[in-house]
């Protein structure tokens, strides 16, 4: 993934809110460094206030790949890039995690990323987030793996963050976990209704 460092200092007003976040890492949506082998691909985005979701939506189809990329989990190994793939990114408004949904040639999902942030929002207008390390990867078959936990550990000995946003990481994380395991966290179940919106909707814009 592309990660462009921004540097904020970190606050916390009176009613216990936190304003701004510290040494995060923005992530673009039309900037994805896992799309990187990719030869060609279209970017389409749309924002949807519906009554299952309300946020932007973004869906990035691959071409051609110069290299198929494979992660391993434990003893499972995920393509998650090759020819004809697809990821689709959701940014539900007022939430502090965004989902990456990545659809093989076939149009089969093979994972979805959630990815934990301070927040998430548009500039220039592309959605972005701040991300906050913690990450979320499950599977079809059900398997849930909680990633990068010793990149939240350093981040905040070495004050990348404060112990506010570290605590707001793992609340993060332990709901969503805690809406996974109970079959709650439905955002999941929209993957395929957002991926054909968007296919509907194509606007390519030219990539970075």
């Amino acid at each position: 993934m592309c990660r462009n460092k921004i540097t904020m200092e970190v606050e916390k007003t009176k009613k216990g809110r936190l304003e701004r976040g510290s040494f995060m890492k923005r992530k673009y949506a039309n900037k994805r460094g896992g799309l990187k082998p990719a030869t060609e691909k279209s970017y389409t985005q749309l924002a949807i206030d519906t009554e299952t979701f309300e946020g932007n939506i973004v869906l990035i189809e691959v071409g051609n790949v110069t290299e198929k990329l494979e992660i391993d989990y434990q003893d499972k190994t995920i393509c998650i890039l090759n020819h004809h793939y697809s990821w689709l990114q959701q940014f539900p408004t007022g939430k502090n995690h965004v989902i990456t949904t990545i659809f093989n040639e076939l149009g089969n999902i093979v994972q979805w990323y959630i990815d934990i942030c301070f927040q998430h929002g548009v500039e220039n207008n592309i959605p972005f987030l701040d991300d906050l390390y913690l990450d979320i990867v499950v599977l079809p078959t059900g398997e849930t793996y909680l990633l990068d936990e010793d990149e939240l550990e350093e981040a905040l000995l070495n004050g990348d963050i404060n112990r506010e946003l570290y605590d707001l990481a793992w609340a993060e994380v332990t709901e969503v976990m805690k809406q996974i395991e109970a079959r709650e966290f439905t955002i999941l179940e929209l993957a395929n209704e957002h991926r054909m919106l968007l296919q509907k909707n194509k606007n390519t814009r030219p990539q970075e």
